[in-house]
């Protein structure tokens, strides 16, 4: 097996090889052991990494502006993002009957995150940082494609919830004159809502939906920061499950 992966050497290899195996081959095999506990490590490893670049890279930002830098720079888009261009995903190890994972898919950013753990533990914060630099993540930080986008803020703010949701977009109608069209689009979050908003473009339209479900999560209380304070809890209380239940299993 090859042990090199994003620019670094593992000494490990069963590191390595643990961080790629998916949940699916787990299944399959009950002898192989998946990516989810070393994703557990690897998300806090990432966030710190994460964390430290925004506070050197914006030293005028408040805490807001921080949080929603360093959110930008670990979002499951942005992780997949650099899983594809990393060609990551033959390199994971999925079940013989698993579905196509598509390029967006989760599993890859949880893999990702799984292979800083691995790297946490192999060679220490020098190993992530190599990591980290390599996989240049810092350049989602500021990007203004993702600060002045609502649909991309959605998209985030939906990532970040317990468990991870998409955006759906639906245009429910068109009319109007062909030089001056009215486009009616509709946008929806699993377990949230839904906002509808009319443009002169698909594009204009599904924006000022997004602007719309962005307002109605934070009338909700779904900012980004109680989200992500939310997802830290959850995370936090699944590992302590697992260590009561061995508890429960040794005693």
């Amino acid at each position: 097996m090859d042990n090199t992966i994003f620019g670094y050497t593992f000494t490990d290899a069963a590191l390595l090889d643990e961080a790629l195996t998916t949940p699916s081959y787990r299944m399959a095999d009950g002898n192989a052991r998946d990516n989810q506990r070393l994703e557990f490590l690897g998300d806090s490893v990432l966030n710190m990494l994460a964390a430290s670049c925004v506070y050197k890279e914006l030293p005028d930002a408040q805490e807001g502006k921080l949080t929603i830098a360093r959110t930008h720079m670990v979002s499951t888009l942005a992780l997949c993002a650099a899983a594809k261009r990393e060609n990551l995903m033959p390199r994971l190890k999925f079940s013989k009957g698993a579905q196509g994972v598509s390029e967006n898919s989760k599993v890859l950013a949880d893999a990702i995150e799984a292979i800083f753990g691995a790297a946490w533990l192999d060679g220490g914060i020098d190993a992530a940082k190599a990591l980290f630099k390599h996989l240049k993540l810092s350049d989602f930080s500021q990007q203004g494609e993702w600060s002045r986008n609502p649909k991309g803020d959605l998209q985030i703010r939906a990532q970040a919830m317990e468990p991870a949701r998409n955006a759906h977009y639906e245009t429910l109608s068109r009319g109007g004159k062909p030089h001056c069209p009215d486009v009616y689009c509709k946008v929806s979050v699993d377990g949230v809502g839904s906002a509808e908003a009319t443009a002169h473009s698909r594009k204009a339209a599904e924006t000022a939906a997004a602007e719309k479900m962005l307002a109605l999560m934070d009338a909700m209380g779904l900012d980004e920061k109680s989200l992500l304070a939310a997802r830290k809890e959850s995370k936090l209380a699944k590992a302590l499950r697992a260590v009561e239940g061995k508890i429960k299993l040794d005693s």
